[in-house]
């Protein structure tokens, strides 16, 4: 991004340049309208995003703990105000990013109103979405760096030439709320030339970072319900390749691709993988179809479907659905294949959806994965379908059971119990989860944390709480209390809505066109004064 002087004097140039006929043009307010759109097209945030993100990852590769983290969002103001609460708390954006949930557009961006996450809304509200999370992103460039240009000038007005020395700093040195998405393209949205179109347009709305899974796309489920249908890795590695050519001819030729797997809760093939010759790909996936030997054509019928396994004749499972059923207890092996056949074909990093949030379990399948691509590392899902509670609790309990610990103070199916909160295995459960994050990125090769779809879920609790209150006996104070003192007092920007929402913005702007004629909502008469 070029200095704001250094705008200011080009525009000042290009003004002159003019002989008189852009006299009404300030370069003054040329240069900061350019200062504070730095994104021009969503082809420029892709290549700035996939650019950190890459460094983020070579960061990670030397150092465990510089792990990276997300929340996942479905309007563009909540990742807007998260970027804000990032930057107000810690002063930068550094390792935090935003996460696309298509369970959240299924739930809540779809025009068939709520879905199940199962790939059945739009596939356009995905790149949608991303324009939107950057709409709001860059306007809160513009909203912050609009304050700073309002000092600017206050200082300049006063003679405060220090003053002004350190905003033009501050200005010049502005760090965008602008960072990176891992966008969720489900399993593509059909085949792979389906996959490749949407991918484009989610690159071109900005996404630097597209995660794809490995289930059959009619039949997607959420990760975490029954009924999942993995695809062979051919059909796999096609999409992985579409993904990667949109990357390339946008231009994006540092993306990131996020090779999701669902094999370990997936007990289900839509197709039997072709096989050329005995260990080759198509081989190895069909090795893990349930089924039952055979000695010769008697043992089937019209409908069966035979295969060689291992050397032998193999009448594989086939259900009413017309669907093929795995052998029990192979999710970990699958898993380990998928993810190795992942990276080996393209992937950037790998996504292991569990069913429980365990740094022993991902680790195990970690280890595995690094014996063949020792680059492996992770994007996990911290998933509120997890009772992290319970688990933990369990967790902690197991390991004390095994130390010979004496646990006959709790029971063990009843441990999320309210009783239990302020004990010691309560105490210690918590601790755990604290550390999770730390330990999986310092043990199971975690390099980026999210939760999928956490504000869902603080949307729905918020409003539950001011809905209590204010249609109870609190009335208004349920809001005061319970909102508008705790935004005073915590420094939200939101307290001043009309300048979140651009209110300042555009009576600068007014300014800009219409000069000393500006008719402006900022005045003494404004209630947003009362807040300071």
């Amino acid at each position: 991004m070029a200095a704001y002087n250094d705008e200011l004097k080009h525009l000042a140039q290009l003004r002159e340049a003019q002989r008189g006929k852009w006299d009404n043009i300030n370069p003054e307010h040329a240069a900061r309208l350019r200062v504070q759109n730095r994104f021009q097209t969503g082809l420029d945030i892709a290549r700035y995003t996939a650019r950190i993100m890459r460094e983020d990852m070579a960061a990670y590769d030397g150092d465990s703990s510089r792990y990276t983290q997300s929340l996942g969002c479905w309007h563009g103001f909540i990742g807007q105000q998260k970027l804000i609460s990032i930057k107000k708390h810690f002063g930068h954006t550094k390792g935090r990013y935003l996460y696309l949930s298509g369970w959240m557009v299924a739930a809540l961006r779809s025009e068939f109103g709520p879905l199940p996450d199962q790939s059945m809304h739009e596939k356009t509200s995905v790149p949608s979405l991303i324009e939107e999370l950057y709409t709001f992103l860059r306007q809160a460039d513009t909203w912050e760096l609009n304050h700073l240009f309002r000092d600017l000038e206050a200082a300049r007005q006063a003679g405060d030439s220090a003053k002004v020395a350190e905003l033009e700093a501050q200005i010049d040195n502005h760090e965008t709320h602008v960072v990176p998405i891992i966008a969720d393209i489900d399993a593509g949205f059909g085949n792979a030339e389906a996959t490749y179109l949407l991918a484009k347009k989610m690159i071109e709305a900005g996404a630097c970072c597209i995660q794809i899974e490995n289930q059959v796309s009619d039949e997607k489920q959420c990760g975490h319900q029954d009924g999942k249908v993995t695809v062979p890795h051919e059909d796999f590695i096609a999409k992985l390749n579409a993904v990667r050519y949109a990357f390339l001819e946008l231009g994006v030729e540092d993306g990131v691709i996020v090779a999701r797997t669902d094999s370990l809760g997936a007990g289900l093939t839509q197709k039997i993988a072709v096989s050329h010759e005995p260990g080759d790909l198509g081989d190895q996936y069909n090795s893990f179809l349930d089924g039952e030997e055979i000695a010769s054509a008697d043992d089937i019928t019209e409908s069966d479907v035979v295969i060689k396994q291992n050397g032998k004749l193999v009448k594989v499972k086939r259900l009413p659905s017309n669907l093929y059923q795995f052998k029990p207890g192979t999710g970990e092996d699958r898993v380990v294949l998928d993810c190795i056949t992942s990276l080996q074909n393209g992937a950037d990093l790998l996504w292991i959806e569990t069913e429980k949030p365990h740094v022993g379990q991902i680790k195990g399948m970690v280890d595995r994965i690094r014996e063949v691509c020792p680059e492996a590392k992770l994007v996990y899902n911290n998933s509120p379908s997890f009772n992290w509670t319970l688990n933990f609790r369990q967790q902690v309990f197991d390991a004390w059971q095994q130390e010979g610990k004496d646990v006959s103070a709790y029971e063990r199916d009843d441990l999320m119990n309210a009783t239990y909160d302020d004990t010691e295995l309560g105490r210690q459960a918590d601790e755990w989860t604290r550390n999770f994050q730390r330990d999986g990125a310092r043990e199971a090769g975690i390099f980026h944390h999210l939760i999928t779809l956490p504000t869902y879920h603080t949307a729905a609790l918020s409003t539950d709480s001011l809905a209590q209150g204010y249609f109870g006996d609190e009335g208004m104070l349920a809001y005061v209390a319970g909102v508008q003192r705790r935004e005073i007092r915590g420094g939200i920007a939101t307290v001043k809505h009309q300048d979140m929402a651009g209110s300042n913005i555009g009576d600068d702007h007014k300014e800009f066109f219409h000069g000393e004629a500006a008719l402006k909502a900022g005045g003494k008469d404004n209630t947003m004064n009362q807040f300071g």
